[in-house]
């Protein structure tokens, strides 16, 4: 009977040696190189949507006439023995590939189901909170971005590198954050909760073209605009544009008598969306000059390198039992979070008590 593929996160995972299993993947990569005695191999980098790794096919295996085929975009199952290595991470032994079907490509293609279920939770969190801003221009300019965009949002990366890097993430970077906002303001009522949630939604909004995947693929292409003028830019360039398709309508000449004025709300917003990096140095035109800037900021920092700090603990390199090396750009070593305390534990507290 066939076995399900795991991901490449998962056998990034697992401990045992020549572990047995498959994976489906894509073929981002076909690099020919050498070995020291000049005989050739194959390096193909393969993603799904969890991780990637590479595959090294030398000369003698079975598959490197199938593999010296193979093209960027490929989508192939790999089944064998997988092991994780202190110098290498994970490899494969004794395996064999083929091309997946095109069912195959559309199952991997919608990610793994716990993901999957994840980013549909979050990506309803989103819709909701958004429908909880009170204020009907901030309101009614993020409920036009999801009609517009949700689809490109879904498949959007928080980042190519370090924190929520692979599609969807960036859903899920959106969706914490503004969980994390609306339970702030909360606590500090003196923030506009309904400009940090729309803040929020925008900050990263130019990332949709920076770091978005294509609908059937893991490789993230660069894109020209992006690169000529950056995410925080593209994303002042989208509430513009977005708020010039809301004064065409019958509903904001009403909106004029609202305090306080339209104008200064969208100039608010865009400050959240240029100052949520904190720091020029770190790409922001200007730094955080009120409650809301500063807060977002604040979020998106946090919930980046919580996400880090969750990656490391699961693949970072072990220096010790208790000790993970340093994965930047964090910056240090990490070491082992402590436990919550048990249920078990819990309740003879109270039996005690």
């Amino acid at each position: 009977m066939a076995t399900v593929p795991a991901t490449i996160e998962e056998l990034k995972q697992q401990t045992v040696a020549d572990h047995p299993g498959s994976i489906h993947a894509q073929v981002d990569e076909v690099t020919a190189k050498r070995t020291k005695d000049q005989k050739p191999y194959l390096e193909i980098q393969l993603r799904d949507a969890t991780a990637g790794f590479p595959l090294r096919v030398w000369s003698d295996h079975p598959s490197f006439g199938f593999c010296s085929e193979l093209r960027a975009g490929d989508f192939i199952e790999i089944e064998g023995d997988f092991m994780v290595s202190p110098a290498f991470g994970l490899e494969a032994r004794n395996w064999n590939a083929r091309f997946l079907t095109a069912a195959e490509k559309a199952d991997l293609l919608a990610g793994p189901p716990d993901i999957r279920k994840r980013q549909s939770i979050d990506y309803s969190s989103v819709e909701s909170l958004t429908q909880s801003i009170r204020d009907p221009r901030l309101r009614e300019l993020s409920l036009l971005f999801l009609r517009e965009f949700g689809d490109r949002l879904r498949r959007a990366a928080g980042a190519r590198s370090y924190h929520h890097a692979r599609r969807g993430g960036l859903v899920e970077h959106i969706a914490q954050m503004m969980r994390a906002g609306d339970a702030i303001a909360a606590v500090y009522t003196g923030l506009n909760r309904d400009l940090l949630l729309a803040g929020i939604l925008f900050h990263d909004s130019g990332k949709l073209w920076e770091n978005c995947f294509p609908k059937e693929s893991f490789i993230m292409a660069h894109d020209f605009r992006a690169e000529l003028v950056g995410h925080v830019s593209m994303g002042v360039e989208l509430v513009n544009r977005l708020w010039q398709r809301l004064k065409e309508g019958e509903e904001f000449s009403s909106w004029n008598v609202l305090s306080p004025d339209s104008d200064l709300v969208r100039l608010h917003l865009l400050h959240l969306v240029v100052s949520h990096h904190g720091e020029k140095e770190f790409g922001s035109p200007i730094e955080p000059k009120t409650p809301e800037a500063m807060t977002l900021h604040l979020i998106d920092n946090l919930d980046a390198k919580l996400e880090m700090m969750s990656s490391a603990y699961q693949l970072g390199r072990r220096l010790g039992p208790e000790i993970i090396e340093r994965v930047r750009p964090l910056p240090t070593n990490l070491v082992t979070a402590l436990a919550s305390l048990t249920q078990e534990a819990d309740e003879k507290i109270e039996r005690e008590g």
